[in-house]
């Protein structure tokens, strides 16, 4: 499997998009401005958005995908697009969204029997199977419900071990649940948020995000030595925050995550 960085900023600037994956071309993992960067033919490929939590740098590109992709999806009848999220999260998207005034209701556009996109509520801990991915509904702790993804890298045909996980926590302050689930994981990639340096570890702590100091805490949690990428830090401040991340003195391999990265899964 093939995951594609599309963003992992936490605002917009310059070269700045929020926080997007495309998995294999047909899953996107939350739906930030780095959509708006692949091709037409390539948005149309999307049958599936894992939706974190409903702030808007992870939901503004659902609808503009829709419009974009709508007369190219319905004449083969590919079907709707289907987004899954917490029944909380879709409850927002429906109330404060797809409402006819901030945007128009692609659950029931261009038909209520043919729309373009389907509101698919999932729960914690649910195993999800799609397009021959399975991916795990994981625990965060943030100001809105919200979860992390773990994709599933399957089994090595030749030793029969698995290959491990990619993990994402989405948007998280401490959140003893996550380790707790990951210390029974092999966990091959962990794509982890560090929203601010520790010069605003306050914000931090009241917006629920991880500064390096908090990050230095969380990652104690887990064992052994992974390749944690560090995501949703806030433009121009890249260089402050992976500084104090590296006087942590972790044994994980810690990087900061790049739009345009590409990781494989297994």
């Amino acid at each position: 499997m093939i995951l594609n960085v599309l963003g992992c900023s936490g605002s917009i600037a310059a070269g700045c998009k929020t926080t997007s994956f495309l998995l294999d071309g047909d899953v996107l993992i939350d739906a930030g401005t780095g959509v708006g960067d692949l091709e037409l033919d390539a948005l149309a490929r999307i049958d599936h958005i894992l939706i974190s939590h409903s702030h808007l740098d992870h939901v503004l590109a659902i609808g503009l995908l829709a419009d974009a992709v709508m007369r190219v999806r319905d004449a083969p009848r590919r079907g709707p697009i289907q987004v899954h999220a917490l029944p909380e999260t879709i409850v927002a998207l429906r109330t404060h969204i797809f409402n006819g005034v901030i945007w128009p209701d692609f659950t029931r556009l261009p038909s209520a029997e043919q729309p373009m996109l389907e509101l698919v509520p999932f729960a914690l801990g649910e195993l999800l199977e799609l397009n021959g991915k399975r991916i795990e509904v994981l625990s965060a702790v943030h100001t809105v419900p919200a979860v992390g993804f773990a994709v599933d890298g399957g089994t090595d045909a030749a030793s029969g071990q698995p290959r491990g996980w990619w993990v994402y926590t989405g948007d998280t302050g401490p959140n003893p649940l996550l380790w707790q689930r990951l210390r029974s994981m092999k966990v091959a990639h962990l794509v982890i948020e560090t929203a601010f340096s520790d010069e605003e570890r306050q914000l931090a702590r009241i917006s629920r995000h991880l500064c390096p100091t908090a990050l230095g805490h969380e990652l104690a949690q887990l064992e052994g030595s992974v390749d944690v990428h560090i995501t949703h830090i806030k433009p121009g401040e890249s260089e402050a925050v992976m500084a104090e991340i590296g006087r942590l003195g972790s044994p994980h391999r810690i990087h900061a995550l790049v739009a345009g990265q590409v990781m494989r899964v297994g």
